[in-house]
C-alpha cells in the first residue's frame, strides 16, 4: 500500500501533461452522412498523413482533437474515400465548427484560418470551372488573367497567413501553375519573408522558402511585381536557338501573333513560308512581331528548320512537346493555332484561318 501513493501521484502528473499538451477541436456535421466513415489526414509539405478514421452518429456528427503545436498551425483534411470534404487551417486552441455535404461543398466558423481557406478553395473551384466552360481561346484567357491577378491581390492582402500558402502552388491543370509569371519569384519571395517572420519554425514556410529560392536561382529576377500585375495575357518565357530565354512580355509591338506549330509536319514548315513570312514582311514595319512556340521534342530538328528556313521573327521551343505549360496558358488545342496580342490585351475577335487573320492585321496595322 506504500507504493499506491508514488504510482498514482505519477499518473496523474501524465494526465495532467497530456491534458495541457496543445490542441485544436473539429466539431463537424455531414450532411445525409449518419455512420459514415470519414478519414482525418495531415499535410506534410508533398504528402498527407492519415491521422485517423472516425465515424459519424446517426445525425453524420463527430468531434475530433488534433494536437497542434503553439504558432504553428497544421493543415487538416477530411474525406470521405476520395472526396474531400473540408480542408482546414487549425491553430492550437481552435474549436473550428464545420458544417459539410458528401459533395465537397463545406462552411466553417470558429477557426480563421481555416474560414480563408474555406474562401480559397470556393474561389479556385469556381475558376477552374469557368475555365472549363470558356468558349474560345479569348475568354479563356481572360478568365486566367482576371483570377491570377486576383490571387496575387489575395496573398499579398494576406501575407501573414498561412492560407496563401496553397494558393501560391495552385495549377490550371496538372504541371500547368497558376503562378506562371516571370516576376512571381518576387511575390514569393515576399510572403516568403512574411511568413518567417510569424511562423518561423513551420514546415510549410521553410517549404515554400526553397521554392522561393529555385524560382530566383532559375529566373534571375530583377523586375518589379506592378510590371507582372500589368500583363494582359498569359506571360511566356521560353528558349531560343541561342538557348536565350525570350519573354512574351518584354516583346514591344502593336501587335503579337503567338504561333504554336511543330517542326516535325511538313504542312506546317510550309505555313512558315507561304502565310507568315509574306505578313510578317508586309506588317512588321507597320508593328507587328511574331513570337514562334515550337512543340517538338526534338529541339535540334526545330533549331535546323528555323536557320534553313530564315525566319527573321521571334522563335522559341522548350523540347517538352505536348507537355509545355504554354499550351495550357492559351488552351491550344490543335497545332497549328495562332492567338492574336493587340495593343498588350488577346485579341477577343474569334479568328479563324488565314483569310481572318490578315483581315484583322490590316485593321491594326494601317
Amino acid at each position: 500500500m506504500r507504493n499506491c501513493k508514488p504510482l498514482f501521484a505519477v499518473c496523474a502528473a501524465l494526465a495532467a501533461l497530456t491534458a495541457c499538451s496543445p490542441k485544436a477541436s473539429i466539431d463537424m456535421t455531414v450532411k445525409d452522412a449518419p455512420g459514415t466513415k470519414l478519414a482525418v489526414h495531415k499535410l506534410n509539405v508533398n504528402t498527407t498523413e492519415l491521422l485517423d478514421s472516425v465515424c459519424t452518429d446517426a445525425k453524420g456528427h463527430f468531434r475530433y482533437s488534433v494536437d497542434v503545436k503553439k504558432g504553428d498551425p497544421d493543415f487538416i483534411y477530411v474525406f470521405k474515400g476520395d472526396t474531400r470534404l473540408a480542408s482546414l487551417l487549425l491553430e492550437a486552441g481552435e474549436k473550428a465548427v464545420v458544417e459539410a455535404d458528401t459533395l465537397g461543398s463545406y462552411s466553417v466558423s470558429g477557426s480563421k484560418g481555416s474560414e480563408e481557406l474555406c474562401e480559397v478553395e470556393k474561389d479556385y473551384a469556381e475558376f477552374i470551372s469557368a475555365m472549363k466552360t470558356a468558349p474560345d481561346t479569348p475568354s479563356f484567357s481572360k478568365t486566367y488573367i482576371n483570377y491570377y491577378r486576383s490571387r496575387v491581390s489575395y496573398v499579398m492582402g494576406h501575407s501573414s497567413s498561412l492560407s496563401v500558402i496553397p494558393v501560391l502552388y495552385q495549377t490550371l491543370a496538372p504541371g500547368v501553375p497558376v503562378f506562371s509569371q516571370a516576376t512571381d519569384a518576387i511575390t514569393f519571395r515576399a510572403i516568403c519573408d512574411s511568413l518567417k517572420q510569424a511562423y518561423p519554425d513551420s514546415r510549410y514556410v521553410k517549404a515554400l522558402e526553397r521554392e522561393t529560392q529555385r524560382r530566383e536561382n532559375a529566373l534571375g529576377l530583377q523586375v518589379t511585381l506592378s510590371q507582372a500585375e500589368e500583363a494582359g495575357f498569359p506571360e511566356l518565357c521560353l528558349p531560343d536557338v541561342n538557348s536565350e530565354k525570350v519573354s512574351l512580355a518584354g516583346v514591344d509591338a502593336k501587335a503579337i501573333l503567338v504561333h504554336f506549330w511543330t517542326a516535325d509536319d511538313a504542312a506546317q514548315k510550309l505555313f512558315n513560308q507561304e502565310v507568315l513570312m509574306p505578313l510578317y514582311t508586309k506588317y512588321h514595319p507597320k508593328g507587328l512581331e511574331i513570337y514562334s512556340v515550337c512543340l517538338s521534342t526534338d529541339k535540334a530538328l526545330w533549331a535546323s528548320v528555323v536557320r534553313n528556313q530564315k525566319l527573321p521573327w521571334i522563335n522559341v521551343c522548350d523540347g517538352l512537346g505536348a507537355a509545355c505549360p504554354a499550351l495550357g496558358y492559351y488552351n491550344i488545342q490543335t497545332l497549328p493555332s495562332t492567338v492574336l496580342i493587340a495593343d498588350g490585351e488577346v485579341s477577343t475577335t474569334n479568328i479563324t484561318g488565314e483569310q481572318a487573320l490578315r483581315k484583322e492585321l490590316s485593321k491594326l496595322l494601317k
